[in-house]
C-alpha cells in the first residue's frame, strides 16, 4: 500500500496496534483473532423488517423519523423496540462512561447511545478503540433525546438458560486510513474521482457542522440528560446560510432509477432488449477514432465498440422489429466536461417508422425518465431552470436564422442555404458588417474595459469559428490551419484537414454548432441536417442534399441522435467508399474499410426504420444539476497518479479527519 504523508503511515501502523489490541478483548469473551477483528457476518433485525425493504437504517428512519408520522419519544420507550443495526460510524463523542456515534448505511445516518454501565466492561473498552470510518453492529432499543433526536440505546444482554450472552457492541472492520476532514469532506475535485469509494461515503447530503453527534450532560440528580451538541446557545450568533452539502450517493442512486425507467419504458411498448458485440472487426456506425486491440488465438485485430448500430439494424433485417441496447461505446478522443472515452448510450430502433415518429417518442420518453426519477417535469442545469414539459422543433437553417447575432448583420435568408456560393458570399458579407457594427471586435479580452466580457469572448469566438467555416468552404486549407494555430496554439498541417472545397453540407453544420448550439437550454428538436455530416441517414426526397435526420439538446448541448435509417444497399455502398476516401485524406474518425456484411445484409431488406441514439451519462448530469459528465461517472478516466514531493508537503498540511475530535 502506498501511503500520501507521513502521518498516514504512522496513523495505518497506528491502528494495526488497535487492532491487536481489539482482539485481545475478543479473546475475553471466547473469539479469535479472526472473529475479534474481521468477522464474517453481523445479523440485523428490527420489528417489521425484512430483506426484501432494503438497507435497515433507511428502513428504520423511514418509520420512525419519517417528517410526516414521527413516532415519539413516550411510544418509543413505552414499546423499547429492539433493533440489531451496522453501520459505519462517521461521527463518535467519548465523555466519560458514555458516548455517542453516528452510524451510517445507504446513505442515512442514524445516533447510537453507549453507556458502560448498560454493555459492559468489555464492550465500553471496545468503544473505546473505535475510530471515524470503523464498521460496528450494535444492538439496542430505540429511543429520543430530549431534543427529539432518534437514537439506538446500545445494551449488552446477559447470558441465560435459552441463549448465550450477546454483545452491545460487535466489531466488524477497521478504517485503517483517515477519513477527510469532517468540516470539509472530500473536496478536491480530482480526488473525489479517482477515490470514488471515500466520495461515496463522505458526501451523502450530511453536513457535519449540523449533525454532530449529542452530548452527554450531567443534571442535578445525577442522571444523564441526552442534548444535542449543536444545540444553539441564547444569544450566540446564528451562523448565514451554507450552500447544501453534495450529495454524491444519490447522484448514481438516480443514475440507475434512469436506467430502470428506460427499460421500463422501452419492454411496456413491445421492445426488445438485446446485447450486441462489443469487439469488432471494423469500427462502424458513427465517425469517431477507435480503440484497437487484438484477439491472439485467432491473430485478428479488433476494434472496441463506437456504436452499436449496423448490428442493430442487422436484428431489424432479422424480423426484431423493435430493439434497444443500453450499451458501453469506447472512443479513443478528448476528454471534456460533456466527453469521457467510455460512455454509456441506448440505442433503440423500430422498424415501419421515421424521424418524425421518434420525435413524438422522444419527447414522451424524456418527460416519463424525468417523472420517474425526479417526480417532475422541472429539472435544473448549470443555473438554469428547465421545463422538460415544453418542446421546440426547429430545422437546423431555421434555428441559425433564429440565433444568429446581431453584430454579425441581417440573418441569413433560407435561399442563402441553397449553395456554397450563396452560402459563402453571406458569411464573407456577416464578417465584414462585424467589424463596421462592432469596431472592439479586434481587441483582445485582456485589454479591452467598458463593454460586456462575456459576450466580447463569444463574438471572438464566433469571429474564428464563421471564418474559419468560410476558408473551409473556399478550400483555403493553409490560412484555416494559420487561425487555429495563432488562436488555440494547435498546430494542423493542411494537408490533414478532414474537408473538401465546397463541401457546403459540413459548413452549414460548422456555423450552427458555432452560433445555435449553446443557445439551446430548454429543449429543442433540431431537425432536417445536411447529407453531408450524415453517411447513415435516409435522403429527403424532395432535397437530396439533406437528410431526415434529428437531434435534441439540453441544457446547450446535444443529448440524442436519430434519423429515418438508409436501407438502401447500393448507397450504403457508395457511402462507405467515401468515407474510405475521406480517411485516405486524413480523417481519422472516418471508417477505415466497407462493412461488406452490413451491406449484404441490406441486400435482403431492411424495411423502413428509424432509430436513435440517446447519452445516458449526458441525460443523467441534467436530471442530477451535475456539471461534469465525470460526476456522473463512477470510475471517470484519469491521467496516473503522479506523487511528487510538492504533493507529499501539500498532504501533510492538509487537515485530517482526526482533526475535529
Amino acid at each position: 500500500m502506498y501511503f500520501d504523508s507521513e502521518f498516514e503511515q504512522k496513523l495505518y501502523q497506528q491502528r494495526q496496534e488497535k487492532l491487536q489490541q481489539i482482539a485481545t478483548l475478543g479473546a475475553e469473551i471466547g473469539l479469535n483473532p479472526a472473529q475479534a477483528t474481521y468477522p464474517n457476518s453481523f445479523t440485523v433485525s428490527a420489528p417489521g423488517w425484512d430483506e426484501t425493504q432494503g438497507d435497515l437504517i433507511p428502513w428504520v428512519k423511514r418509520q420512525f423519523d419519517s417528517p410526516e408520522s414521527p413516532v415519539t419519544g413516550e411510544q418509543l420507550e413505552a414499546d423499547r423496540r429492539q433493533v440489531a443495526i451496522a453501520g459505519r460510524i462517521m461521527a463518535i463523542r467519548l465523555q466519560g462512561k458514555a458516548g455517542f456515534a453516528q452510524l451510517q448505511q445507504g446513505g442515512q445516518r442514524l445516533q447510537i447511545y453507549v453507556r458502560k454501565d448498560d454493555v459492559g466492561e468489555n464492550a465500553f473498552a471496545l468503544y473505546r478503540l473505535l475510530d471515524l470510518g470503523d464498521h460496528i453492529g450494535v444492538r439496542g432499543y430505540l429511543m429520543r433525546t430530549r431534543t427529539g433526536e432518534l437514537t439506538v440505546h446500545v445494551t449488552s444482554t446477559p447470558a441465560s438458560q435459552d441463549a448465550p450472552a450477546a454483545s452491545g457492541i460487535t466489531f466488524l472492520a477497521k478504517a485503517m486510513l483517515a477519513l477527510p476532514d469532517k468540516y470539509h469532506g472530500l473536496e478536491d475535485t480530482e480526488l473525489r474521482y479517482r477515490q470514488r469509494y471515500v466520495d461515496l461515503f463522505m458526501n451523502t447530503g450530511h453536513s457535519a457542522k449540523t449533525d454532530k453527534p449529542a452530548s452527554t450532560v450531567a443534571a442535578p440528580n445525577g442522571s444523564v440528560i441526552l442534548s444535542e451538541g449543536a444545540a444553539a446557545v441564547e444569544g450566540s450568533a446564528v451562523e448565514p446560510a451554507e450552500e447544501a452539502p453534495r450529495n454524491v450517493r444519490e447522484v448514481f442512486v438516480k443514475r440507475a432509477q434512469v436506467l430502470r425507467a428506460l427499460r421500463k419504458f422501452f419492454d411496456s411498448r413491445g421492445y426488445l432488449e438485446v446485447e450486441t458485440p462489443m469487439m469488432q472487426q471494423i469500427a462502424g456506425g458513427a465517425a469517431a477514432r477507435p480503440f484497437i486491440t487484438h484477439h491472439n488465438e485467432l491473430d485478428l485485430p479488433l476494434f472496441l465498440r463506437i456504436a452499436p448500430e449496423l448490428y442493430l439494424k442487422r436484428l431489424v433485417v432479422g424480423g426484431l422489429d423493435r430493439v434497444y441496447e443500453i450499451n458501453r461505446n469506447f472512443r479513443n478522443e478528448g476528454v471534456s466536461t460533456r466527453h469521457n472515452p467510455e460512455f454509456t448510450m441506448l440505442e433503440f430502433y423500430q422498424a415501419y417508422a421515421n424521424y418524425h415518429d421518434l420525435m413524438n417518442l422522444t419527447e414522451e420518453l424524456i418527460k416519463f425518465v424525468a417523472q420517474e426519477v425526479n417526480g417532475s417535469l422541472i429539472t435544473h442545469f448549470n443555473g438554469n431552470e428547465i421545463n422538460l414539459g415544453n418542446w421546440t422543433k426547429l430545422s437546423m437553417r431555421e434555428a441559425i436564422i433564429k440565433f444568429w447575432p446581431e453584430e454579425f448583420g441581417s440573418s441569413p435568408s433560407l435561399e442563402v442555404f441553397e449553395s456554397a456560393d450563396s452560402f459563402g458570399r453571406f458569411l464573407s458579407e456577416s464578417l465584414k458588417q462585424l467589424r463596421v457594427n462592432y469596431p472592439q471586435i479586434e481587441t483582445p479580452s485582456n485589454d479591452l474595459a467598458g463593454v460586456d466580457l462575456e459576450r466580447h469572448r463569444y463574438l471572438r469566438s464566433l469571429l474564428v469559428q464563421i471564418n474559419g467555416q468560410l476558408l473551409l468552404l473556399r478550400g483555403n486549407f493553409t490560412a484555416f490551419a494559420e487561425i487555429i494555430t495563432k488562436t488555440f496554439g494547435i498546430s494542423i498541417p493542411a494537408e490533414q484537414l478532414q474537408f473538401s472545397p465546397g463541401e457546403l453540407g459540413k459548413a452549414i453544420a460548422g456555423v450552427f454548432e458555432a452560433v445555435a448550439e449553446s443557445h439551446l437550454i430548454q429543449p429543442t428538436i433540431i431537425y432536417d441536417f445536411p447529407l453531408a455530416v450524415s453517411p447513415l441517414s435516409k435522403i429527403k426526397p424532395e432535397e437530396p442534399d439533406w437528410v431526415e435526420r434529428f437531434e435534441f439538446y439540453i441544457g446547450g448541448f446535444e443529448v440524442g441522435n436519430a434519423f429515418s435509417e438508409l436501407n438502401d444497399p447500393v448507397d450504403q455502398d457508395r457511402r462507405f467508399q467515401q468515407q474510405i476516401e475521406q480517411k485516405e485524406r486524413g480523417d481519422e474518425e472516418a471508417m477505415s474499410a466497407v462493412d461488406d456484411d452490413y451491406v449484404r445484409a441490406l441486400g435482403y431488406g431492411l424495411p423502413p426504420t428509424a432509430g436513435e441514439g440517446i447519452g445516458i451519462d449526458r441525460l443523467t448530469m441534467l436530471l442530477t444539476n451535475s456539471s461534469s459528465i465525470r460526476d456522473v461517472i463512477l470510475f471517470p478516466l484519469m491521467r496516473p497518479r503522479q506523487k511528487t514531493a510538492e504533493h507529499v508537503a501539500q498532504k501533510e498540511e492538509q487537515p485530517h479527519g482526526e482533526s475535529g475530535e
